[in-house]
């Protein structure tokens, strides 16, 4: 069996609703449906032999070439042989409210179509789903022109395509098709959870969906207001953001995959498929200073309405609907990618004590506020409640911003965030927009935290801000405090301490640990912090860029990030495209930006320095 692709290999396309893997091979080895995190149908990218996958490839040896169209989430990947070209289309297609109100759609459609450039390729076809990491389908059908069906419970998957389509024993369609210049063959498969299945049309039907796709995607990603010189990689991450979202409900899953090692080989693999509030907040704010306003406040009432459950606590992460996940387990005999075992379902961070995330939802609350000039009732009660939260246990230990599972620690960055939480609520009493607070309670308790940092994260031995409220290593979370307005990046702790954090946790051109004594890949998000403090005003807007740039040069060739880099090799690790990096790429593209320009940021970003 040949060696799974590397990462970095892999491009991405969804829907709003769920995303698949499609690599560089022309195989689709990740898909999950009808949700980003139900059980998979296609999972060879975390077991070869048994997980299943969808291949469409030459018989001959080919040189591979890939890109997204232009502005859009539809991969076109061209092989070309000694006997000609073919060029595989894959996407998801997706259609504006007013097309889904006249067409009738299946609940997700996957499209890949084939056509014949130049001369003419043998190609074969592939298609061996299997349901729940290797399980069995209760029933697999034959329907002639009606395509093939496979049936689990009461949902419905069925394949259709421009040429007759046949079963082997094992229920899988394996097919050789040869195509010369011009032709085209188009592969359908649709699912619905519950049936009857919904049949579309092939033919010139499928290309108008095509194309309604790829028109959707670029009026999407024209609403961006970035335009600076980096277009080209903050609107790839802008729309790899897009697929990271779940459109009924407004929720922005942390990646669309599910244990990518963290350490190949190793046992750092965990599942990515839900909303961490700390990481959604980030990305909501990101895609509100881009212009995506919808988006970011589809985020916000999701985040308001998940958070209201368990009130005034907040859970960690919350699946797509604003419910607890499933509980954490293993999948038995799954080989893992790369031999990197145990694959994992579920998530056993929610249950954690993490207070920075406070701190991240009422900063995130505070930017719609501020963008709509008001509160509804609800959400004031809420934002009330959270800072009492606050208020009442920000001296507790807890485990932080990198979630290490029975390690309750007095963590820099939480304590951190426990101020950016008293802060932003201060500026919303301050613009009138929440008036039922204690002002001076909330001030007396911004202040004392403040000194709380300022006397036990701060080491003079040092002359920097360390991961923990007593002698500790470094930590790149720290960079954050420019960023959140706690200190000026130019003052003379900030400069020291990235001076510190870059002789002590840089690990390659570009690169960052995240924290002392690290067993796995770089943290990429930490680059873009990096960038953060440099531009404004720890460092020169050139060494800002070319810190930037040097970050960015790890993306594959799609413009597509993980979550770390192995910074021997600068290879891809962890889940994968994992939305805190692109995130931080975009949030750092606008701050070079604006630096330049000499344009503030958002209101919520002042670099004034509060007690």
């Amino acid at each position: 069996m040949s060696r799974a692709p590397a990462i970095a290999d892999y491009g991405v396309i969804g829907d709003g609703r769920s995303a698949a893997l499609v690599s560089n091979r022309g195989a689709i080895d990740w898909l999950c449906w009808p949700r980003v995190d139900s059980a998979p149908v296609f999972a060879a990218l975390l077991d070869p032999q048994h997980g299943g996958s969808w291949q469409i490839a030459p018989i001959e040896a080919a040189r591979v070439t890939r890109a997204y169209i232009e502005d859009t989430n539809v991969l076109v990947t061209r092989f070309e042989t000694a006997g000609g070209r073919v060029a595989v289309t894959d996407l998801m297609t997706v259609a504006s409210e007013a097309d889904k109100t006249r067409i009738l759609m299946p609940d997700h459609e996957l499209v890949r179509r084939i056509a014949g450039e130049h001369g003419c390729v043998e190609v074969e076809v592939r298609i061996a789903p299997r349901p729940n990491f290797g399980g069995r389908w209760q029933r697999i059908e034959n329907l002639g022109a009606l395509g093939i069906r496979w049936c689990v419970g009461r949902a419905l998957m069925t394949l259709r395509a421009d040429v007759p389509l046949s079963l082997d024993e094992s229920g899988d369609v394996i097919a050789r098709l040869t195509i010369r210049a011009g032709e085209t063959i188009t592969f359908s498969l649709a699912f619905d959870q519950e049936g009857p299945a919904v049949l579309l049309p092939l033919g010139a039907n499928a290309a108008e969906r095509i194309d309604r796709s790829i028109a959707w995607w670029k009026a999407w990603a024209a609403r961006a207001t970035y335009d600076g010189p980096y277009r080209a990689a903050v609107v790839r991450s802008a729309l790899a953001l897009k697929l990271m979202s779940y459109a009924p409900s407004g929720a922005i899953v942390a990646a669309p995959t599910t244990s990518l090692p963290e350490r190949e080989g190793g046992d750092l693999n965990w599942d990515y498929r839900f909303c961490w509030l700390r990481d959604a907040s980030f990305t909501a704010r990101a895609l509100l200073e881009l212009g995506y306003v919808e988006d970011a406040c589809a985020f916000s009432s999701w985040m308001l309405h998940s958070t209201r459950l368990t009130r005034p606590k907040l859970r960690v992460l919350y699946d797509v609907f604003g419910n607890a996940p499933q509980d954490e387990r293993t999948i038995t005999g799954a080989a893992g990618y790369r031999g990197s075992i145990p694959v994992r379902v579920g998530n056993a961070a929610m249950d954690q004590l993490q207070l920075d995330v406070y701190g991240q939802v009422i900063d995130a609350a505070a930017q719609i506020a501020r963008l709509h000039g008001s509160i509804d009732h609800e959400t004031r009660e809420l934002l009330h409640d959270f800072g009492g939260y606050v208020c009442r246990h920000w001296r507790q230990p807890d485990a932080g911003i990198w979630e290490p599972r029975n390690e309750l620690r007095h963590r820099t960055h939480s304590r951190l965030s426990c101020w950016v939480a008293m802060d932003r609520l201060l500026q919303l009493h301050d613009a009138g927009l929440l008036a039922r607070i204690d002002a001076d309670e909330l001030a007396a308790q911004r202040a004392a935290i403040r000194a709380d940092i300022e006397l036990h994260a701060f080491d003079p031995s040092i002359m920097a801000y360390t991961s923990e409220l007593a002698p500790s290593g470094m930590d790149a979370s720290t960079l954050l405090m420019s960023w959140y307005g706690f200190h000026r990046a130019d003052s003379l702790r900030m400069r020291s301490t990235y001076k510190r954090i870059y002789a002590r946790l840089a690990a390659a051109p570009g690169l960052f640990y995240r924290y002392e004594d690290s067993s796995e890949g770089a943290f990429w998000i930490c680059s873009f912090w990096a960038v953060e403090h440099l531009v404004r005003g720890g460092g020169t807007p050139g060494e800002a860029q070319r810190m930037f740039e040097l970050a960015c040069s790890y993306a594959n060739d799609l413009g597509l990030m993980s979550e770390e880099v192995d910074a021997r090799t600068g290879h891809q690790l962890g889940n994968f495209p994992q939305a805190y990096t692109h995130v931080g790429l975009i949030s750092a593209a606008l701050s070079i930006e604006q630096r330049g320009y000499e344009r503030p940021r958002s209101p919520v970003h002042r670099e004034e320095v509060r007690a």
